[in-house]
C-alpha cells in the first residue's frame, strides 16, 4: 500500500456529452479545456501535458501536444445535470438517484409537522405562501436564494445560540422530508439572530428563504455541511476506507461536501493553499487516500473569464509537478475533474462534460484506461488499490495502471 491521490481540478472538462443536445441543450459545444486553449493563446500546461491532458481532449495546438506514454482516460457523469456536490459524491462510489425541483412551499408542512414531532419549537414566518421556519427561535428553513431555485433548501444557524452539532440534528429531520438535492446545514458566530430574520427575501414570487450572505453567518466561524439526495456515506469509499484505518484526507471543497468521520478534512479555497495542504498530507502520511478539490477553475468558469481560468490552471500545473516529484513507487495520483464550466458557452452555468482521467504512477506509461460510463470508476479504483470491498457504484481500471 501507498498513496492514492485524486486532485479535482473542478469544472475542467474535455467536452460535452452525447446527450447534452437532449437534457440540457443550452450546452451543446461545450469544450472548456479546448476554449480555454483557444481563447488564452500561448497557455502552457506542461505537467498536466505530460500526463495525457491533450490525449484525452484529442486536440493539439503549438504548446500543447499528446503524449504516447501517458496512461489516461475519460470518465462521462452518471449523475444527471453537472454538479459539483453530486460529481464529488458520484467520485466517492454513489450510484447517483434523481432529486425533484420545487420550493421548499411544497414541503413546508411535512417538515414543520416533523419537526414538532421531534419537541422543537418551530413558527412559520414570512409573507403567506412565501414563509420559512424558524426552528428553537434561532435557526431558519427555508429556499436557497442562490442556487438553482426549487434545488436545495438552507438551514442556517447562528452558532451564538445552538452547536453545529444541534443544528445538524434539525438539518437531518428536513433531509428525511423532502427530495431535493440538497438540503445545506451552515452556520456562523457571532450573529444576531435578528440579523438572519432581516436578511429574509422572496424570488420570483415562488421561493422564499434567508440570504445567507446578507445574514453575516459568513463573516466568522462559518461552518457548512452538504446533506444530499439518496446519499448513504457507508457505501462511499471515504468511509470503507476509515472503517479499515485507512487514512483519508479530504481537502478544499470536498471537504464541505463529502462526510469523512473517520478522516481528516481540511476546507478553503485558494488554489496554493489547497495544493499546499495536499503536499502536507503526503509528506504526513505513507499510506492513505487524499482527494483534493481546487475550486477556483470553477469560480473562474461562473465569471466566464477564461483568462482567470487559465491562470488557477498554471497554478495548479506547477503544483501538479510538484506532487508528482515527491510520490513513491508505489503512489497514484490521478487529476480529473467533476464537470465542465465553459466560459465562453454564453452563459454562467455549469456545463454537462466529459472529464478527463490524467494519471501519474512512476513506471507506468503508455495506456488508456478508457472512456469510464461514471466518475465513480475512480472511487472503486480507489477501493481495489488499498484492498477494501467496492464502493455502491463503479468499476476498478486498477489494473490498466500497474
Amino acid at each position: 500500500m501507498g498513496r492514492f491521490v485524486v486532485i479535482v481540478l473542478d469544472s475542467y472538462g474535455v467536452g460535452y456529452m452525447d446527450d447534452v443536445p437532449e437534457v440540457r441543450p443550452q450546452d451543446t459545444g461545450a469544450n472548456t479545456a479546448k476554449h480555454i486553449f483557444e481563447t488564452v493563446k500561448g497557455l502552457k500546461l506542461k505537467n498536466m501535458e505530460s500526463l495525457g491532458l491533450m490525449n484525452a481532449l484529442d486536440y493539439e495546438n503549438e504548446n500543447m501536444k499528446k503524449n504516447p506514454d501517458a496512461v489516461y482516460g475519460k470518465a462521462s457523469l452518471m449523475h444527471f445535470n453537472a454538479d459539483t456536490f453530486y460529481g464529488h459524491q458520484e467520485i466517492m462510489g454513489t450510484n447517483p438517484k434523481k432529486p425533484v425541483m420545487e420550493p421548499f412551499s411544497k414541503s413546508i408542512d411535512k417538515v414543520y409537522d416533523s419537526l414538532i414531532k421531534k419537541g422543537y419549537n418551530v413558527v412559520k414566518k414570512g409573507e403567506k405562501g412565501l414563509e420559512y421556519l424558524l426552528v428553537n427561535d434561532c435557526v431558519t428553513v427555508g429556499d436557497n436564494l442562490e442556487a438553482d431555485g426549487g434545488q436545495a433548501y438552507n438551514v442556517t444557524a447562528t452558532f451564538d445560540k445552538i452547536s453545529f452539532e444541534e443544528e445538524y440534528e434539525i438539518a437531518k429531520v428536513v433531509r428525511s422530508d423532502v427530495k431535493v438535492s440538497r438540503v445545506i446545514v451552515f452556520g456562523g458566530k457571532n450573529v444576531p439572530v435578528e440579523d438572519i430574520l432581516n436578511a429574509y427575501e422572496t424570488k420570483d414570487g415562488i421561493y422564499a428563504g434567508i440570504n445567507a450572505p446578507k445574514s453575516g453567518v459568513y463573516n466568522e466561524g462559518y461552518f457548512v455541511q452538504h446533506l444530499g439526495y439518496g446519499i448513504d456515506p457507508e457505501v462511499q469509499v471515504t468511509t470503507i476506507l476509515g472503517k479499515k484505518n485507512i487514512p483519508v484526507t479530504l481537502i478544499g471543497k470536498v471537504a464541505d461536501i463529502v462526510e469523512n468521520r473517520y478522516g481528516e478534512s481540511i476546507p478553503g479555497v485558494d488554489t496554493a493553499y489547497v495544493l499546499e495542504e495536499t503536499i502536507k498530507a503526503i509528506q504526513k502520511n505513507k499510506n492513505g487516500f487524499i482527494c483534493t478539490n481546487v475550486q477556483e477553475t470553477d469560480l473562474a468558469g461562473h465569471k466566464e473569464d477564461a483568462v482567470l481560468y487559465a491562470e488557477k490552471l498554471k497554478i495548479s500545473d506547477e503544483y501538479i509537478g510538484k506532487i508528482k516529484d515527491i510520490l513513491e513507487p508505489q503512489d497514484i495520483l490521478v487529476v480529473m475533474a467533476d464537470h465542465g464550466n465553459d466560459p465562453t458557452i454564453g452563459h454562467s452555468h455549469h456545463t454537462r462534460e466529459n472529464v478527463p482521467l490524467m494519471i501519474y504512477k512512476k513506471g507506468a506509461k503508455g495506456n488508456f484506461v478508457g472512456h469510464r460510463k461514471t466518475l465513480s470508476d475512480v472511487g472503486a479504483t480507489v477501493a481495489e488499490y488499498f484492498g477494501t470491498e467496492k464502493p455502491e457504484n463503479g468499476e476498478s481500471f486498477l489494473k490498466l495502471i500497474i
